[in-house]
């Protein structure tokens, strides 16, 4: 049998007809408790849906979630980027070319990872129904089956914020990470109240967003004699190389956020020599595709991984999900407890129903959602 390859210059037909329609909506879910970190509060998750369709008729559902307090994007921006620039800057295109999709989305509009993330998750979505493979396989294949997951507790009273750690410890999760960033003194009274909660084999991490200056070192160290397991952005994004002093000096692995939003803010974190783990969110750098690139970076430089959350719903959670059974670095539990923060999740409701500590990996073509 002959196989009739494409001239030079040519592209071989997309199975699924090129893209031919981008629509969206919004869905909103209120937080069972308002979702607070040090830069904002939020009363109800609000996410924004795209849908990638191509001339035959198949779709792809992708979602972003612009978290205003965490990112400084606005739902309307979002939308606006989605449906007057990114969107028309995929008509037509090969939806199998997803690295070709972001390159017309960074011609199209510079920045907007959030937006732009959206499109992306469309796109794996969309390309593994039309091969009937989970997302994890277009990512390289699963090196895990199910994914261990960290419980994240928003700011609260110490009391308040220890008995929710406690509680989720004895539902299963063996990573428990709270939120900090005020005022060190109260952080290391907030580290003491849950570690003595927490059984012996449950690991604690502390997310200050960017809350400290350096002055806080001599506490962050009474922190780490206290039982802290990970200190996750202490000090401001653009601060790498104070980061890279507190990491010299703590005896706790440092956790770079806000400041790793792309491949180049990674190496330049690896270069400094700045943190120990990268906490990759698919939202914040732009999608499943520049999330692979910089999971490369953090294997060459042998940097751990922790795939994140904004928090988002159930569809850009269970993406999040196919990229931590993916990656063998991302080693750190994962953030990925949105539909669980929110009461009625409306988009994933049964993929993370049963979530005790750990979820399954869905093996249905695509992300595996309900829609």
């Amino acid at each position: 049998m002959s196989v009739a390859l494409p001239r030079p210059g040519e592209r071989p037909p997309a199975t699924g007809g090129p893209i031919a329609t981008i629509r969206t909506c919004v869905v909103r879910a209120p937080y069972r408790r308002p979702f607070q970190i040090s830069s904002g509060v939020s009363t109800e998750l609000i996410s924004l849906v795209a849908e990638v369709e191509t001339a035959d008729g198949a779709i792809g559902v992708g979602e972003t979630s612009p978290m205003t307090a965490y990112t400084g994007e606005t739902l309307a921006g979002v939308t606006a980027a989605v449906e007057e620039h990114l969107g028309p800057a995929l008509i037509g295109l090969d939806p199998l070319d997803r690295a070709g999709a972001h390159v017309a989305m960074d011609v199209a509009l510079r920045g907007q990872h959030v937006a732009k993330a959206a499109l992306d998750i469309a796109l794996h979505d969309l390309a593994g129904r039309l091969a009937g493979w989970p997302v994890t396989a277009l990512l390289g294949g699963r090196v895990r089956d199910r994914v261990p997951i960290a419980w994240v507790v928003g700011l609260g009273t110490p009391d308040e914020m220890a008995a929710e750690a406690a509680d989720y410890a004895g539902r299963g999760f063996r990573h428990i990470k709270v939120k900090g960033g005020h005022d060190p003194e109260r952080d290391l009274d907030l580290v003491r109240a849950v570690r003595t909660v927490l059984p012996a084999d449950a690991e604690l991490c502390l997310d200050a967003n960017e809350g400290y200056d350096l002055s806080a070192l001599p506490v962050l160290a009474r922190m780490a004699d206290a039982g802290l397991s990970l200190l996750e952005q202490p000090l401001p994004h653009w601060d790498l190389d104070g980061l890279a002093r507190l990491r010299e000096r703590l005896d706790v692995p440092v956790m770079a956020d806000e400041s790793m939003r792309s491949p180049q803010d990674a190496l330049e974190i690896v270069r400094r020599g700045a943190a120990d783990v990268l906490n990759i969110k698919i939202l914040k750098v732009g999608g499943l595709h520049p999330a692979l690139r910089i999971a490369a970076i953090a294997e060459a430089a042998g940097l751990a991984v922790k795939v994140g959350s904004m928090p988002e719903l159930g569809v850009a959670t269970l993406a999040a999900l196919h990229l931590a059974a993916a990656l063998p670095g991302a080693t750190v539990p994962a953030d990925l407890v949105g539909p669980l923060l929110v009461r009625d999740e409306p988009l994933a409701p049964s993929a993370f129903a049963a979530a005790d500590g750990w979820v399954d990996v869905p093996t249905a073509p695509g992300l595996g959602h309900d829609l």
